[in-house]
């Protein structure tokens, strides 16, 4: 999600205005107890190193579609449920199915999430045999360390596999965001609203200097082949709240395979463009909502979606900003389902002070 420097509405692109430097505090409750896995002094203490000699594990396959398992009320209604689902695995063997919300950079919080459903140890390591996890997208940015995040999540998706489950992910705006710093820094860009530039949106919505010092070329090989959408068990799993991904294919392979032709292009405005459109929001909100998720359901399949990008008190109207710093936080306990029961929200926002989502799927609501 792009936050406190871009605001839109539903169909509306970014609108540029003057960023704020914010604190970031590590909360009590994150000090989950791990072993290092490098020397490097700036990450001494997390798991979030994923490869000790820089170079990805024997079967690292993140993103690979085919990865096998082992052993194989109204419009506009919406309720913010608590829920505890059943832990039996899905109907066909495979292990139960989880998803993540939005993370922005901060690992302690997602390590004790993810430690307190049971899917890491206390080492950090994968501890949750053959479950399947999905990460939602947007891993850096705002918070303090966003690549800490992704080396986390590239480690588990080999210990994962090694165990007869998996750890995936998918593409947030927020990476688009961190590719185009990276590779156009300062290359002008047609916004549509005038002259931008990556470097500049990236600086503006939460980038982190250290995050660009410690990008490498796997962190970028990695975001630049993560899918933009995938069905699990039924349920549609994307990023962004917005239709956009119309645009890019008929089925998940086009919008997959066009979003990554994209990227190899390496155009400047062509990834721009990208980016705008995943930057939308609120498309499944109020009156025409159901309806726009009936739209990319029968196109795409699946009974329910399940996104992050606009946190949950945003959603809602309890704040009158992405990243609520103009009024009280609403406490987030639980995903936040919408549009008919067709939508689940998972950005509990955490750059809000609000809560990480890691939640089992199906809901029992």
């Amino acid at each position: 999600m792009v936050e406190g420097s871009m605001t839109q509405g539903a169909g509306q692109g970014p609108v540029v205005r003057t960023a704020t430097l914010r604190d970031f505090r590590v909360p009590p409750y994150a000090q989950v107890p791990v072993q290092s896995h490098t020397a490097d002094p700036i990450r001494s203490g997390h798991p979030g190193n994923a490869f000790p000699e820089g170079e990805p594990p024997e079967g690292y396959t993140p993103t690979a579609r085919d990865l096998p398992v082992i052993g194989r009320g109204g419009p506009g209604d919406t309720v913010q449920i608590h829920v505890d689902p059943d832990e039996a695995p899905a109907p066909d063997g495979r292990g139960p199915l989880y998803v993540v919300g939005d993370v922005h950079g901060y690992l302690d919080e997602l390590v004790a999430a993810l430690a307190a459903k049971g899917l890491i140890d206390a080492e950090g390591h994968w501890a949750a045999g053959n479950a399947r996890l999905w990460f939602l997208g947007d891993f850096t940015d705002r918070g303090p360390d966003g690549i800490g995040v992704i080396d986390l999540v590239m480690r588990l998706s080999a210990e994962a596999a090694a165990a007869g489950g998996y750890c995936k992910a998918l593409m947030g705006n927020h990476e688009l965001l961190l590719i185009g710093a990276k590779r156009f820094g300062d290359t002008p860009v047609n916004s549509g609203a005038g002259t931008a530039t990556f470097q500049a949106a990236w600086l503006l919505n939460g980038g982190q200097k250290t995050d660009m010092d410690r990008l490498q070329e796997v962190h970028l090989q990695w975001m630049a082949r993560l899918d933009a959408i995938v069905e699990e068990d039924s349920h549609l799993l994307l990023h962004s709240d917005t239709t956009a991904y119309l645009d890019y294919g008929s089925t998940i392979a086009d919008v997959n395979d066009t979003v990554h032709a994209v990227l190899t292009r390496a155009d400047a405005d062509e990834c721009w463009d990208l980016f705008r459109k995943f930057t939308k929001r609120f498309a499944f909100r109020d009156e025409g909502g159901p309806e726009a998720v009936r739209e990319l359901l029968s196109a795409y399949g699946g009974r329910r979606i399940v996104h992050g990008h606009s946190p949950i008190p945003y959603l809602l109207g309890e704040v009158g900003t992405e990243d609520g710093e103009d009024g009280d936080r609403p406490a987030v306990e639980g995903p936040h389902v919408y549009a008919d029961g067709l939508a689940i929200a998972m950005d509990g926002g955490v750059t809000m002070a609000g809560k990480l989502l890691v939640q089992q799927l199906p809901l029992t609501d």
